[in-house]
């Protein structure tokens, strides 16, 4: 959503690299192209004019950090005002003392109210709560129906006593304000301890709409009243945004639509002309992709400083705990990474969502939009494809997979040789780098940063004995094994009785081997 002005005000930022102090001109230099980005992108303009007077006044203040170059001290400052007009702190729902806390959805036609809700009620459904949606939105064809198929999916109850209108020429014949009511008392009386009424959209110009919507606000009470606007509006957000404030008087917005391509003006502009913070934003069309607003970490992803701690909080939610504790007692075991694991890895990674969202959260992702752009979503289905194509001991020995193999597997996940050649390649690397960070010797390439074996790789002095690969016939590697067990024996009888590392004449337990986990199934017991 903000590409436009993230490139433009980091462009700007460049410009001040190398500079040992800012002047007067520099700092009027940079706020007037700060001012371009941000009338590019949309943004009202009392909302440029104030934010780019404060920018100024501060840059040139006696406040600024010395300890700062030019370049982050015009950084932090443009943060900090990017953070206060987004709303300044993360707003949360007021709960009702008394459930069930009633939310209102008010917003102009269009603007994805209706799929909002159902989003909006599986985010509530997953942080404990039980959610009712209330279909009051009788005007729009089909509206009431969609609701239905979006509580269905989202895995929550629809009140929807009135089946509204099946086309547009079909006169409106229910009354909204009841079915709110009901939807109140309907809550009240199944002990659900949140209730969403979904009401019909509406023109800001539109008297006898807006009229209705306050009667139904009248009617419920509600709690919270959000107004959603659409992200990609533009400059007529500012004026819609006073029009609902003055006939409903909503509590708190919601952002819709900031997945899409537009300058996003909208997103700058509300909560600063309205004085109403931004409570939740929605990234996409799948209803997982909705998420609450943090002006703080928004600032940061608009100049390019990456949103770190949503993605953190993102692996949190959708990580397998049983998993990654089994692949970090298998990392410290040492045993080798196999496709399946790798599998397994891809497989979390896919719950988080998007990849191409997961990356642009990165900081310095800018650098790199446009292969981000080019990346394929698809391409994780192929990868996993080839893999589900493998036998199992294939994806346990990988290195057995000759030509005819790797045929097959193309021929069975839809691909060229290439691409199979191509993903055991990278395998191949992958599988080196975790079996040297599992040795100690860190990350290749990275000096100082460590494995689970160590910390700054291993200890001087200490030599790292590499283990014998195995081998990828399973006759062969069982072979192996009881050579390595019968010469461990006899390496221990050989030594007379009463030596230190001596067992004397008593029968050899291969139990008592410091073998690697899962090595005992090829001891042929």
């Amino acid at each position: 959503m903000f590409n436009s002005l993230s490139d433009r005000l980091t462009a700007t930022f460049k410009n001040l690299r190398g500079k040992g102090r800012l002047s007067e001109a520099d700092v009027d230099a940079t706020v007037r192209e700060i001012r371009r980005a941000l009338l590019d992108a949309d943004v009202a303009v009392p909302v440029v004019r104030e934010f780019t007077g404060k920018v100024r006044e501060r840059a040139l203040g006696a406040g600024v950090n010395a300890a700062l170059n030019p370049a982050q001290q015009i950084v932090k400052i443009v943060n900090e005002e990017l953070v206060a007009i987004l709303g300044g702190e993360t707003r949360r729902i007021h709960l009702a003392k008394n459930p069930p806390t009633v939310i209102m959805l008010a917003g102009l036609q269009g603007a994805g109210k209706t799929t909002l809700g159902g989003k909006l009620a599986k985010w509530l459904k997953s942080q404990g709560h039980s959610p009712l949606l209330v279909a009051a939105d009788l005007q729009r064809p089909n509206a009431v129906k969609q609701l239905q198929v979006n509580g269905e999916r989202a895995g929550v109850p629809v009140f929807a006593p009135h089946p509204g209108v099946s086309s547009e020429f079909e006169a409106a014949t229910g009354d909204p304000v009841a079915v709110a009511r009901a939807g109140v008392a309907e809550a009240k009386a199944k002990l659900y301890d949140v209730v969403i009424v979904d009401t019909a959209g509406r023109l800001g110009i539109d008297a006898e709409m807006m009229a209705q919507a306050a009667n139904i606000r009248a009617a419920i009470t509600p709690d919270e009243v959000l107004f959603v606007v659409d992200a990609m509006i533009g400059q007529d957000a500012v004026t819609t945004a006073q029009a609902f404030n003055e006939g409903v008087n909503f509590t708190g917005v919601v952002l819709a639509k900031l997945d899409g391509d537009a300058r996003g003006g909208a997103a700058l502009s509300v909560a600063s002309v309205t004085g109403k913070p931004v409570m939740f934003a929605s990234t996409g069309e799948s209803l997982d992709d909705f998420e609450l607003f943090h002006p703080d970490r928004m600032a940061s992803r608009i100049l390019d400083m990456g949103d770190v701690l949503t993605l953190i909080e993102q692996a949190e939610k959708n990580w397998d705990r049983a998993e990654a504790e089994r692949m970090a007692q298998k990392f410290a075991d040492q045993e080798d990474f196999t496709l399946d694991d790798f599998l397994a890895q891809m497989q979390q990674i896919r719950k988080m969502g998007s990849m191409k969202k997961m990356l642009m959260m990165m900081p310095g992702a800018a650098n790199i939009r446009q292969q981000l752009e080019n990346f394929d979503e698809r391409e994780i289905d192929r990868v996993e494809a080839i893999v589900r194509s493998m036998t199992p001991h294939e994806r346990v020995a990988p290195k057995i997979i000759n030509g005819s193999r790797r045929a097959r597997i193309a021929r069975g996940s839809g691909v060229h040789v290439s691409e199979v050649n191509g993903l055991l390649e990278r395998f191949g690397q992958a599988q080196k780098m975790m079996k040297k960070m599992a040795q100690g010797g860190g990350i290749p390439g990275m000096p100082g940063i460590a494995g689970p074996g160590g910390f700054g790789g291993a200890r001087k002095g200490k030599k790292v004995v590499k283990k014998k690969a195995r081998s990828g016939n399973p006759a062969k590697a069982a072979q192996e094994a009881r050579e390595a067990a019968e010469r461990r024996a006899n390496a221990g009888r050989s030594l007379p009785t009463g030596a230190a590392f001596g067992a004397g004449t008593e029968e050899f337990d291969p139990a008592a081997l410091n073998l690697p986990k899962g090595f005992d199934k090829f001891l042929g017991k």
